[in-house]
């Protein structure tokens, strides 16, 4: 059985500014057909730096479609002719005002595959210097630090619902259980 689905045609419903949802038509094993709704996302990064303390730098901000406050691990989407890694640094750098190093790549996940062909690029690192933070207009922080354990506790008790973080965590613990980092 070939599980392999071939695009007949796509319509293009919505253009935004990070997203672009489509409908397609696609062709199944045996020549059936079938419909396939999706949204095109250019991708994203996230980055667990640790310091000296072995805290994590989460930031805490509010995310309108669950209309809550969220901690997470800094994150945001690829821009255009950068690679996933200058984009967590600059992440990293505007959302917390940290600089990292000794940057180590944790992967690749799929958040929701379901509908969506985003992937997030996932990095841990150190903690190299500390500044003040230089979130984009209309985005606002609050900077926190959680230690690791404490952090891997949060996830352990459902109070890290973000799922990126929630891997980026895990990850993270696990490297430096094993000396990775």
């Amino acid at each position: 059985m070939n599980m392999t689905e071939t695009t007949i045609n796509s319509t293009e419903l919505f253009s935004g500014r990070v997203l672009h949802m489509k409908v397609d038509e696609v062709e199944l094993d045996g020549g059936k057909r079938s419909t396939r709704e999706w949204v095109e996302h250019p991708g994203g990064v996230c980055v667990a730096a640790l310091n000296e303390q072995n805290e994590l730098l989460f930031v805490r901000q509010f995310r309108y479609p669950y209309k809550e406050i969220v901690s997470e691990l800094p994150a945001g989407k690829l821009e255009p002719g950068s690679t996933p890694l200058e984009n967590g640094k600059r992440e990293l750098l505007e959302e917390t005002g940290a600089q990292g190093c000794s940057f180590i790549s944790m992967g690749q996940v799929y958040p929701s595959p379901g509908y969506t062909n985003e992937i997030i690029h996932l990095y841990a690192c150190r903690v190299k210097t500390q500044g003040e933070s230089r979130p984009d207009e209309g985005e606002l922080l609050r900077l926190e630090k959680i230690p690791l354990t404490k952090a891997v506790e949060m996830v352990l008790n459902n109070r890290l619902p973000d799922a990126k973080t929630q891997i980026a965590v895990m990850k993270i613990y696990m490297l430096l259980q094993s000396g990775k980092i």
